[in-house]
Order: structure tokens, then sequence, then C-alpha cells
């Protein structure tokens, strides 16, 4: 029987397109042909919507595929309103002309995913990829989504894949256009966050736009680029691509054919129901399988001849273009393989010239990024690496290619010298991608300037109580525990796919023990692992009775708070009869632990880890360096983590335990190496030096973002000027190695309406003594009674003394003022000088010392002033930084004044009490500081009721107002040093 109200409403969604219109005629028009006497009322809408919400019914599905579709358009033609906002689905429903009680239904039905989209720093470019001509050729984008669909994919996450890959490919060159131009670009996701998605989406709109030859760069071991060939394979290239013609049902014809009769997932591979080439698409050869990387071109040099249709026309002439077949091959970042394809191309003549290609570079800071000393090289000759040489001469003989780098750690990408255009400096755009839905990365597991004060924090409210196990130096190192965990979590998982939960995230099951790069110390790590695992008595009482204690004290408590929503063990007697089912998964096959630490792909070959091939992997894997590049550990629950390195990148991609965890967000634990702040040696602390480096590319995103919007059309930034947005916040965590960085200098941060907190402050007493003094002018114009403000955005009240002063008067202290590093301060006083007028104009400033309310709090004047609360604040190990001033909750309403102050009217309006500011106000914080260990000590800085200016830093937090950024609105300057005289990466015709 025919679902007329679907039908009517699928028929009329499709026609529709990519801007709503009003239903009510569509739909008339549409039942007028074929349903006559359909009732197409708001009412009886409203109601299928609601019988819709229980069983999940296809009219609501076809409405949210419609409605996300227009929510997430960035290049709508039908709206001026942003996309993913209320604002933009209100103007789809007033296009639709749809009535209040239909809007809501709707909405709840299918809400608005209010998520960030992708951030791009890029060069200006000449639009070419435009909505019309993405959709007149989608063949292997449709059957790509179409798969994401089949995989349980949602509606916003896909519609968030299309835009992050249109984002890359309309940055591309056009490759129908006659000129031959390279851009080069820099892909940023997150660690283990589904960057192969993108890249995969990226080659299906390319290679349906016109580009003929796709190159990816997959890995360093064979295990790698075959797992990234597979999911190219399964997802996008499809069976009629692979079995070029052969019979699936005839043997003979199969012979040198992957994945049948040898990979149980070839039914779920993609089925484009016959050759793209008989469906007026076009083929997919692939240059590469799974098992075999490229040796050679398989039929010599023909397997890049092109047929073209016009044989007088150049293949790029779109006549000629869309017929021809696409090659993909996979290669791994190996020296011989590289060179054997440099030798293939340098073999074909003219061709090359016309093909556009796109060469896709995973992981590009592995290998990629040329580490030859420039201060050694021969004038103008540079001299690469063996990776980076020959990437470079493939880019050179490809005239027509577009290299499009992918990374979770950009620095070593950002550093390269812009200047040399053989190289991989990405040129031409940067693109930072949004944080996934369901993604557990480093702010899972760190408590990031939570208002809530520790001795608050439950495991409801803090990632760390929920998360992290510190292992303490001197304390009990707590293996066993994690392996109690790795046991509990297991037995959790088959409880719950169980009891409905479907089990699909469960097929694989492992921990991590990750403490040393020694192979000698994996091996005795893993023989202490099997003799702890024999001990623990999983099969006994005893082993039982640890087991529910953990349960109780730990498992449970984290469960009940923060996985609610899925079935969890009342009591560990529920629990108890999948413990065994656990313990026999992990020991399948022999021992329970697996050393993963080989150089060769054989090695990796019998370890049996291949994810994608085996049914169930329940391990626990010892390893080092091979554990933390690119190696996806599936099913990762329990780390157990104790390595230190002292550079960023480098210790962000061990974050193995970084992923989505869909069932068991709850179940996952790091334990990882901690120490006593007092016992801290140059080796850090490691839960720390995660937190900071977490910070460091939140900034550096953070700042992606403020600049990326455009200024009169125009960037205000490109890529060449991204390196100095690099922020370290440890002094032994460096971005990147040192032989990766590139050195840019930047002039000039212009910070309207954000906080300006310098930290570097000088050390010794001569210099504090004379900061002090510079400060005295305006310390004495504190107001003797406190003001109380606050409560603001959810952040507690609290009291402070305040002052107002001329932005001169402030100015001229902070031009006086000395600091540790030379320069640390230069961009920011830059740009606070040009706010008497020439930029913008700052009247004056609300001065605020905060005032502590402990009862032990240390309160003295300040060279005359009235009494002030004195801070304790600590430096960094071995810098002079210290790692944050201003208090959150001070902050937080400092921030909610400059923006209130931002829409009032000119004379200002009550903003906190009896105090007001106008939009031409600045907010000064201002924290008298004693460097101290506890509080108790900040009073040994009082000397006969005075505080001893000699022991105080004068440390505070500038906002200036959000006005204060003159007409351009450009918010950086830069001056960087290239060693190039060039910015283009347009390629010479002659060249190729």
């Amino acid at each position: 029987m025919t679902d007329v109200l679907l039908e009517i409403h699928a028929q009329v969604l499709r026609g529709m397109g990519n801007r709503p219109r009003r239903f009510e005629d569509w739909a008339a028009l549409t039942a007028s042909e074929d349903f006559p006497d359909a009732d197409l009322s708001e009412e009886t809408f409203w109601d299928r919507l609601l019988a819709d919400a229980e069983s999940g019914g296809e009219l609501t599905a076809a409405w949210s595929k419609a409605l996300t579709a227009w929510d997430y358009d960035e290049q709508a033609a039908w709206t001026q309103e942003a996309p993913r906002t209320q604002a933009r689905r209100a103007a789809a429903y007033d296009r639709l002309q749809f009535g209040d009680d239909l809007r809501k239904a709707l909405t709840a039905a299918v809400p608005v995913a209010e998520l960030p989209g992708p951030v791009v720093i890029a060069t200006e470019h000449t639009p070419w990829y435009t909505p019309e001509r993405a959709a007149a050729r989608s063949f292997y984008w449709k059957a790509y989504e179409q798969k994401l669909r089949d995989k349980g994919w949602s509606d916003a996450a896909i519609a968030s894949l299309d835009e992050a890959s249109r984002a890359v490919v309309e940055r591309l060159t056009d490759p129908e256009q006659p000129e031959r131009r390279q851009a080069k670009g820099l892909v940023v996701g997150y660690v283990q966050s589904g960057k192969t998605a993108n890249f995969t989406g990226v080659t299906a709109k390319a290679v349906d736009a016109g580009y003929r030859l796709v190159i990816v760069l997959g890995g360093t071991l064979n295990l790698l680029r075959a797992q990234t060939q597979r999911r190219l394979d399964m997802e996008l290239i499809g069976q009629e691509n692979i079995l070029r013609g052969a019979d699936p049902r005839d043997p003979d014809s199969l012979v040198g054919v992957d994945y049948i009769g040898d990979d149980d997932d070839w039914p779920d591979f993609v089925q484009h129901h016959g050759r793209p080439s008989e469906l007026q698409a076009f083929d997919i050869e692939r240059l590469t399988t799974r098992d075999r990387d490229y040796m050679s071109l398989a039929q010599g040099i023909r397997a890049l001849e092109f047929e073209k249709r016009v044989p007088a026309s150049p293949l790029y002439a779109p006549a000629n273009l869309h017929h021809a077949a696409a090659r993909v091959m996979v290669v791994k970042k190996n020296k011989s393989v590289l060179t054997k394809l440099v030798k293939d191309l340098k073999q074909i003549h003219g061709l090359l010239g016309e093909l556009p290609a796109l060469i896709i570079d995973d992981e590009s800071d592995q290998a990629s990024v040329n580490t030859s000393d420039p201060k050694k090289w021969e004038q103008g000759s540079p001299e690469r690496t063996a990776i980076n040489g020959l990437l470079s001469q493939v880019l050179g003989l490809l005239p027509r290619a577009q290299y499009v780098g992918y990374t979770a750690t950009p620095f070593a990408n950002v550093f390269v010298d812009p200047g040399d255009t053989a190289d991989i400096f990405p040129n031409d755009f940067l693109i930072s991608l949004p944080r996934p839905q369901g993604y557990m990365g480093v702010q899972e597991f760190h408590d990031l300037d939570s208002p809530v004060p520790p001795e608050e924090r439950t495991v409801a409210n803090s990632q760390a109580k929920a998360h992290v196990r510190g292992i303490w130096d001197g304390e009990d190192d707590r293996l066993q525990e994690a392996m109690d965990g790795f046991v509990l979590s297991g037995a959790v998982k088959l409880y719950r796919a169980d009891h409905g939960v479907a089990d699909g995230p469960f097929r694989h099951h492992t921990m991590l023990v990750h403490q040393s790069v020694r192979k000698d110390h994996h091996a005795e790590l893993a023989l202490r692992l099997n003799s702890m695992w024999h001990q623990a008595g999983y099969a006994s009482s005893e082993g039982h009775v640890r087991l529910a204690a953990l349960w109780e004290s730990d498992f449970k408590q984290v469960s009940d708070a923060r996985a609610a929503d899925l079935p969890n063990p009342g009591t560990y007697d529920d629990l108890r009869p999948y413990i065994s089912r656990a313990r026999q998964l992990i020991t399948k096959g022999g021992n329970p632990v697996i050393i993963v630490n080989g150089d060769s792909d054989k090695y990796f070959e019998q370890l049996g880890l291949d994810f994608d091939r085996t049914p169930n992997v329940w391990k626990i894997l010892v390893g080092g360096t091979k554990l933390s590049r690119g190696f996806t550990v599936e099913g990762l629950t329990v780390t157990y983590y104790r390595r230190m390195t002292r550079q960023a990148d480098t210790l962000m991609q061990m974050g193995r335990w970084f992923g989505f965890r869909p069932g068991y967000q709850d179940l996952v634990r790091l334990y990882i190496g901690r120490q006593e702040p007092m016992t801290k040696t140059s080796t850090g602390d490691l839960y720390e030096a995660f937190e900071a480096i977490c910070r460091d590319e939140e900034l550096f995103r953070a700042e992606l973002k403020q600049y990326s919007d455009l200024v009169d059309g125009k960037p205000q930034v490109v890529p060449a000027e991204v390196p100095p947005l690099v922020a370290q916040h440890l002094p032994w965590i460096k971005p990147s190695a040192r032989n990766k960085m590139f050195n840019a200098e930047l002039v000039e941060i212009r910070s309207p309406g954000k906080a300006i907190e310098p930290s570097v402050y000088p050390e010794s007493a001569d210099a504090l003594t004379r900061n002090t003094e510079r400060w005295r002018p305006l310390l004495q114009t504190f107001t003797e009674e406190p003001v109380t403000f606050g409560p603001a955005d959810g952040h507690r009240a609290f009291s402070a003394l305040t002052s107002r002063v001329s932005h001169g008067e402030l100015l001229a202290v902070l031009r006086q003022l000395e600091w540790a590093r030379a320069g640390h301060f230069e961009p920011h006083l830059h740009y606070l000088a040009q706010l008497d007028g020439r930029l913008a104009t700052v009247d004056d400033w609300l001065l605020i010392a905060p005032q502590l309310i402990a009862s032990d709090r240390a309160v003295a004047p300040i060279l005359g002033s009235v009494p002030l609360s004195l801070v304790r604040r600590t430096r960094q190990s071995g810098k002079p930084s210290f790692s944050r001033i201003a208090g959150v909750d001070h902050s937080a309403l400092a921030s909610w004044l400059i923006a209130t102050a931002a829409d009032s009217p000119s004379d200002g309006q009550p903003s906190a009490g009896t105090i007001t500011i106008g939009p031409r106000t600045g907010v000064a914080l201002l924290y008298p500081v004693v460097e101290a260990k506890k509080d108790s000590e900040v009073a040994a800085a009082i000397t006969r009721g005075q505080a001893d200016p000699s022991k105080v830093v004068m440390a505070f937090t500038l906002i200036p107002p959000k006005s204060a950024n003159g007409p351009g609105k450009r918010l950086v300057r830069f001056r960087t040093r290239s060693t190039y005289d060039t910015t283009s990466a347009i390629v010479d015709a002659s060249g190729a």
C-alpha cells in the first residue's frame, strides 16, 4: 500500500533541492497529478511527526536530511543567516511558510546542530566549484554519502563532512582550466578524529570534478597503507571497479582479485549496480591493491594512457576529461616505492602536462617534511631529505598536481619555509576541521578552566575524576589495577551487548601499555604482564573480591553518573557471569599480551592485529614508537602510559586513547605518569604536559578562527603568516622538533574584546622593585571601599577595589615595564599605543584589584596604596612564565562587562553595582602576585605592614573594548622571513 503522505513529501523535497520554498504550493502541485485527495494539512503532518518520533519513521528521516542540508549550506543564496544556527532554521521555515506548531514539532524531531564549521585560512582564489557544478557531477560523492548513511552516520555528521570536504575541493585548481597551477594546502584535524573520512570525501568530489590521478601517501608501513587502501576500496571505489568485469560467481575469473573469499566485509563494499562507465559516469582503475603497493605500473606506461574522445583537444578539456577513467594509487611513504613512481612518471611524455592530479599526504608531518638544516645548504640550492625530495620530484613532474596534507599536529608543516615553492608548505590554504561530535580528545581528560573548585569536583562534573588515574612516583604503579579495569570494562561491554546495545563498537577490546621505546623493556614488561595475568585469579573468589571492589569504587560510580542511558549492572553479581567470557576472549589464541614494536611489515602481518580483517581483537598491547603514529588501536579502553617526550606533536600523536568510543565512553580509563610539584624534574609531569599542548593547540585553532573572517572581501591572514600563531605553554615541550621549525616574527596583535595576559615577568628583585615603582601612580588611585561584581555567566561573585585611569596614564606605565624576555609584550604594546585615536579611541580603563575571601589572606599596602590582596601564583618549572594569572571568575566578569558595554549607549549603563562603563572603556585586572608554594608563605612578603616591592610581581590582564580595532578590523600584522623571494604556487609550463 502506497504511503501517500511520504510519497508527496519525498517528491516535494527532491524538487526543492538546495533551497526551501513555499511547501503548500509544491505539495498541492505534486498531489494534483497523482494523489488529488491527499490530506496535506499541517495538522496531519504534525500528527505524523509525533508518530514518527517513536518509530523513527521515513517521513522524519526525509525531513531530517533536507533540513540539515539547508542548515549546513555555506553557499546558500536564499538567505543571509549564518549556517547551523536557529536563525538559519527559522529562515527555512519562513520560506516553507510553516506555522508555529509545525515548526516546534519539526525542530523537536530534527534539532538544529549548532556546531562550528571548518576554519579556512587561505589566499584569494577564483571560485569554480559552485553548487551547480558539484551537483551536476556527483556520482562517487553520492555513493560515498549513501555508504556513510548505511554505516549509521547521522544527517548532521554527513552534512558536516560534506561542508568540510567542499571547503578543501573549492580551494584546489579548476581541473578544466587551461593554465597550469598547483595549489598546496593543509587540513588539520584531531588525533584519530576521522581525517580519513574527510580525505575520502575530498577524493570523491575531486574525481567527480575531473581529477584523473589520485596519489594517496598512506603511512610508512604496509599495514597502514593497506588499511587506507581497503577503506577507499570499500567506501568509494566499490565492487564493480575492483572486479573490473570479473564474474564474482566464477572462481577462474577472480584470480588476482582481492577481498573476495578472504574478507568477511566484502558484501558491505560499495555497489554501484553496474560499471560506472556504463552508468554515464566513469570507472576508477586501481594502480595499487590491498596487498600490493606501487611496484611499477601494472601494464607499463600504458596504465597512465588516457583515451581522448577528441584527440585534438587536451585531456583537461571537458569533452575528454569527464569520459576518462580515474586512476587511484595508495602508496607507502618509502624511498624505494616513491623512487619507482618517479621513474615511471619520467617516462611519460606530454600527457602529464595535461593531467589534473591530486596528492593526498596522510600524516603529512611525518617523513614528508624536509628536516635538512638550511644553514648548510649552498646558496639557492636546498638539500632535501629522501621522502621530501621524492615528493618534490613528483610535484615537479605533475604540473597540474594539487597537494593536500592531512595531520592532527600541524606545527611541523606550518614551519616549512613558505618561500620554497618546490616544498610542501601550504601556501594556498590551511583548513582546521571542527571537533566531531562523540569524539574523546584531550578535553575529555582534563578540567580546562573548570569553574568548579578542585575540592568540589566529582566523577559527574570532572573529566579527570571520571577518566584519569595518576601513577605517582614512589607509590604503587597501579598496573594490576589497570589490568583489572581492562577485564571489568570488557565484561561491561558484553553485558551491554546482551541488553540491547549494538555490539559493533565492542568488536575489539584493547588495553595499551606504553612506557618505553626500548625493545628489551617491552619484553620485560610483557613478561611481567603475562605473569600478573596468570596470578590475578580472575576465576577465583579472591580475584572476584578485588574486581568487585574496583567496580564499586570506580566503574559503577562513573557509569551511574555519565552513562545512565545505557544498560549498567546494578551489582557486581549481575556483572560476574560476563567476567569469565571477557577472560576467555582476552586469552583466546594464547597469551593476553602482544608486543608491538617490530620494524618490518612481515612482523606486523604475523601479529594478527589487522583490526579490519580480524573478527575480535581482545588483547593487551605493549609497545613504543610503533603505537604512537598512524596505528589506530581499535576498541582502546584502558591506557597505561608513562613515556615522556619533549616535542608537542610527538606527544600528542602518542595519545592513542583519543577517538570515538560509542557505547563505552564512561569505561575509558587513562593511567598516566604524574609527579608531585615539589619533585618535578626537567622531564616534567606527563599529565601536565598533555594539558599544556592541549592549550597550545586550542589556542592555535582559536587564533585561526579569529583571523579567518574576510575583511572587505580579502583574507586577514594567509598561510605564510600562520607560524607566529603557534604557542608554547611549557618550556620543555616544544611545538615540534627543532629541525622542523621555521622562524617568523609577530609584529602586532590586536585584541578588541579579547584578554591580553602577559606571563613572562622578571625574576630579579631589582627589576620587580622598578616595575612596582612604575605602577605607584595608579596604585594610589584605588578606592578604599570594595565593590561587589557578579555573578556573571555562571561564575561566582567577588569583591574588588577599583579605580578609573585614562588611557594615556595606563599606557605610560606599560611602556616602562621590564620583562624576562625581550620583546615579549611588544606586539601588544604596539597595538595599545594606537588606541589614542590613531587606530581607535579608548577613553579610559576600569582597574579592578580582586580581593581574596580566605580568612588567612594576606593584605597590605603597596608603596602607600590602600591595602590590596596579595595573590599567590607559581612559575612554570624552569621558565619565568606563570601558567595563569587571572582567576576564572574574574576574567569571566571582565569579559561580560566588555561585551555588555559594547551594546550600551555611549554614556554607559550599570554593569556591576554602582560601576558603569561605556563602549570605549577597557577593563584591567591587577594582581599583586607573590611567588610562593603555599598560601601561608605569602605573608612573608609583608614587612612592617607594607608589601615588599622586591617580592611583588605586578601582574595584569587587559581587555580592550570591542570597538578598539578601527575601521579596517585587521587583527594581526606580521613580518616573516623566507629564504626565497617568491610567494606564488604557479608552476611554469616549461618546468614540467
